[in-house]
């Protein structure tokens, strides 16, 4: 029994890791635009998620067209969303993110993207007529926790990120504001040094003499 409950377990695991589209992080230099095509069958359902971790306002322009070149999505200066869409038409979709307005703002960006509907974890589990049993419904429960543990990590991975990019860029300017107050404690105390030895310098009277 316990042998059989962790191969269900296991199971449940593994398809937990499979199940799921494609993520990426990647760099979007200034006044650049990246773009990445999927191909895809009418019906289906996809959905795409976005952030901005690093890089100026955190934001971004993403627009996504069909295979028809029609713009079905479009978004401009977004730190952060998603695009849920059922594809009417069969063929490649492109989606792009846009960093063009940005003249020197180098940007970090991940996507997450989703395509169709997660498979059952049990067979006929959609057709069923009778009630799952307590080991069946105990790995349902198991693969909905784990779901929730894999996006509650992807989301404080990217807090965490974007975090540290900003506490990053604020240790940067306080470095420089004190080496800039640094150099203007050294002039001023250099300027008060020999204003106070002006005051104290005797001046000599000048050599002459007067002839009898």
């Amino acid at each position: 029994m316990r042998g059989g409950m962790r191969s269900l377990v296991l199971a449940v695991v593994l398809c937990a890791l499979r199940a799921g589209g494609t993520e990426l992080t990647f760099e979007l230099p200034d006044s650049d635009k990246q773009c990445f095509h999927q191909e895809l069958e009418r019906g289906l359902k996809f959905t795409l998620d976005y952030q901005v971790i690093t890089g100026g306002h955190y934001d971004v322009d993403c627009y996504v067209e069909d295979p028809n070149g029609r713009t079905i999505y479009k978004e401009t200066k977004k730190q952060y969303d998603s695009f849920p869409h059922h594809t009417e038409v069969g063929g490649v979709y492109t989606f792009c993110f846009s960093n063009e307005f940005s003249t020197f703002s180098h940007k970090t960006v991940y996507f997450d993207f989703q395509v169709g509907d997660e498979p059952p974890i049990l067979p006929d589990m959609s057709n069923r007529v009778t009630a799952l049993t307590q080991m069946e419904s105990a790995c349902v429960t198991i693969h909905e926790a784990l779901n929730t543990v894999i996006d509650s990590q992807t989301h404080y991975r990217l807090r965490e990120a974007q975090d540290r990019s900003r506490a990053e860029d604020l240790n940067g300017r306080v470095s420089y504001w004190s080496v800039g107050e640094t150099l203007i404690l050294f002039v001023v105390s250099i300027g008060q040094v020999m204003l106070l030895k002006s005051f104290f310098t005797e001046k000599r009277p000048g050599s002459g003499g007067v002839g009898t």
